[in-house]
């Protein structure tokens, strides 16, 4: 009996260790998604949307944006609720994927979201830009006015192609954004982050449907994105030598993930390794529309191609 009893007692200690040292999902006072990390002077800031659809819910419901901090890897801080498609007076709808940059000691927060019906737009998704003077606000709308509009984009012929923002500042200063649902679209932006600056062109990376993510490595461009995997989202990726292309694709990063259809990549170098953040439906009551952020380890091979994400529960080691 004694014996039983110690290997019940040290079956029990065993699971309870994992259950403590499990990291992923790493927010789980609210159900988050869409992560987009940024470094500043040292803090890492995830930028994410809030899913606060009911369990009986059949659709999104994001009602707005909030950011988290870590110095640690381990140790998030809930900064709360920065942004809201009610701080645009032309929004309406639903809190979609959105990421933050910084220039010049400003805070571009490009969001998706949806327009108005009125003499600007018929309505549609659009993205819009809220600034501030810190990674943790106070964020106010840029411009008053959407930055793009259904009506700028006509290649695919539904209302919600113009979501899903991400914005890169490449070596020579000059600023790109890229988004898109059913294809990628890219354009340049002016210096001042808030205004377009020339033409929009439209291409699709071989199984893109949306989520881009953008960015340089040792002189290589990396656009990595959800694609159609196997009916639930997968992460797909290409690369180039100049970030207007052509792009190479280079395969799947991440299989599909645990009790959501949807995945989203966000991709950043911190304290000398690089993590990939994501998200699943793997809390207590989650799913496709109950999702939740997570981080895992990314690395490179020596020709900068991408090993395959490896999703893991135990998540990423504490950092100083």
């Amino acid at each position: 009996m004694k014996n039983i009893s110690k290997i019940l007692f040290v079956t029990i200690s065993c699971f309870f260790t994992v259950n403590i040292e499990a990291q992923n999902p790493i927010i789980r006072n609210i159900f988050t998604a869409d992560p987009a990390p940024l470094v500043h002077r040292g803090i890492l800031y995830l930028y994410t949307g809030h899913d606060v659809a009911t369990q009986d819910d059949t659709n999104y419901k994001m009602a707005d944006w909030h950011v988290f901090s870590t110095t640690n890897m381990k140790d998030w801080k809930d900064h709360g609720a920065l942004l809201s498609p009610s701080a645009f007076s032309w929004a309406t709808g639903d809190a979609y994927a959105a990421q933050c940059i910084e220039r010049d000691g400003k805070f571009y927060w490009f969001v998706s979201t949806f327009h108005k019906k009125n003499e600007v737009s018929q309505g549609g998704a659009a993205i819009g830009v809220a600034v501030s003077n810190s990674p943790t606000g106070p964020f106010e709308d840029a411009i008053g006015k959407a930055l793009i509009i259904n009506e700028m984009t006509t290649d695919m012929k539904y209302g919600w192609d113009d979501i899903d923002p991400t914005v890169f500042i490449d070596d020579d200063g000059q600023a790109y954004m890229f988004w898109g649902n059913g294809s990628c679209k890219w354009v340049k932006l002016k210096k001042n982050m808030i205004e377009v600056d020339g033409e929009i062109t439209t291409f699709k990376p071989k199984n893109y449907i949306e989520g881009p993510w953008v960015y340089k490595r040792k002189g290589l461009y990396y656009l990595v994105y959800a694609s159609e995997g196997t009916k639930p989202e997968m992460i797909e990726y290409c690369t180039a030598k100049s970030i207007t292309g052509p792009w190479k694709y280079q395969g799947i990063i991440q299989e599909n993930v645990p009790n959501s259809f949807t995945t989203h990549p966000g991709i950043i170098d911190y304290k000398g390794k690089s993590y990939f953040f994501y998200h699943n439906g793997s809390l207590p009551t989650g799913g496709s529309y109950r999702r939740s952020i997570c981080v895992d380890y990314m690395h490179y091979n020596k020709d900068g191609t991408i090993q395959k994400i490896v999703q893991t529960t135990d998540g990423v080691s504490s950092v100083k």
